[in-house]
């Protein structure tokens, strides 16, 4: 997160087939670094799986996408090393059993463990510890959650959160890793329109900071890239020219101008990790999910390494 780095996002004749028919097809994207893109539709049209898909959780079944610079289907685990999955029902569940400070030293410590360089693990502990610190608290901060507003500061259980504020602890979470590319399902459901305001405010404000951020929504803001699911065209007057899809679960999407070559250029480590990528990418099935959740349920076991992160926590409740 200290500097633009977010993933340009590419597709074409997208689509994946499930056991009942398509569950979405057709879908063409051509988007800068740094966009805030919403996936706009009515529920079982197809949304949540475009996004599962473009963040190499679902394998698609014809034509291609490609997610800063690593294509699709090919370069799955390529793709879900350099994204991060925000609130996704079922996937990414926050555990309601947990302290919100509990939920962020877990998701701390899976980061850390699973998603961290390993060269990371070589530092002295008290700068590991201080490391962790300074992400939670850059997380928090991108994430607009303060924890001293919270009815008993970073000890409130997750079950007691409003629905932004869950939004919110899922999103800081997701930016532990310093993801290219934040996605997020259902972003609108059950918000009123004020907070729905602030939900797009938010993440306007992570594209702005150079992390490109997919959105599924029931009706996205005007300055969003759409892509709409289940319709036959695109609506409104400002509406770009779009692309129709045939066949059943169709899907029209916008298309901003082309992305320039340099916009997003790989670099040599790039290009090793992708070739480690292909070893692990997998083959699987049409529609098997290869999830990858950042917060499992129970409460990690914590240890020095993650005092870092419950410091900030702790330093939080007490400001």
């Amino acid at each position: 997160m200290d500097s633009p780095h977010g993933a340009a996002v590419r597709a074409e004749d997208f689509g994946l087939k499930g056991p009942r028919g398509w569950a979405f097809r057709g879908v063409g994207i051509d988007a800068a670094p740094g966009s805030l893109i919403a996936v706009e539709g009515p529920s079982g049209s197809g949304r949540t799986c475009l996004l599962l898909a473009l963040t190499g959780r679902m394998k698609p079944t014809e034509g291609y996408a490609e997610v800063g610079r690593h294509r699709l289907p090919k370069k799955m685990a390529a793709v879900r090393r350099i994204t991060a999955l925000g609130p996704v029902c079922g996937v990414t569940d926050l555990d309601q059993a947990l302290t919100v400070s509990e939920q962020l030293r877990e998701g701390a410590l899976l980061q850390r463990r699973y998603e961290g360089p390993v060269r990371a693990l070589l530092r002295p502990r008290a700068e590991r510890r201080a490391s962790a610190a300074a992400r939670v608290d850059e997380a928090l901060a991108a994430a607009g959650l303060d924890l001293t507003a919270l009815p008993k500061g970073p000890r409130t259980s997750v079950r007691d959160l409003e629905r932004l504020e869950s939004v919110r602890l899922s999103v800081a979470i997701a930016l532990l890793g310093s993801p290219r590319l934040l996605a997020l399902d259902d972003l609108d459901l059950k918000l009123s329109d004020a907070e729905r305001d602030e939900a797009w405010a938010l993440l306007r404000s992570i594209a702005a900071r150079g992390t490109t951020v997919i959105a599924v929504c029931s009706e996205a803001p005007d300055d969003a890239l759409v892509v709409r699911t289940g319709a036959s065209e695109l609506s409104g007057p400002d509406a770009p020219a779009g692309k129709a899809a045939d066949g059943d679960g169709g899907t029209t999407t916008a298309q901003p101008a082309p992305v320039s070559a340099d916009a997003d250029t790989e670099t040599d480590a790039d290009a090793d990790a992708d070739a480690d990528a292909d070893a692990d990418a997998g083959t699987g099935a049409g529609t098997q999910t290869e999830t990858g959740t950042r917060t499992g349920t129970g409460t990690a076991h914590a240890d020095d390494d993650t005092k870092g992160a419950d410091d900030a926590i702790a330093e939080a409740g007490r400001a």
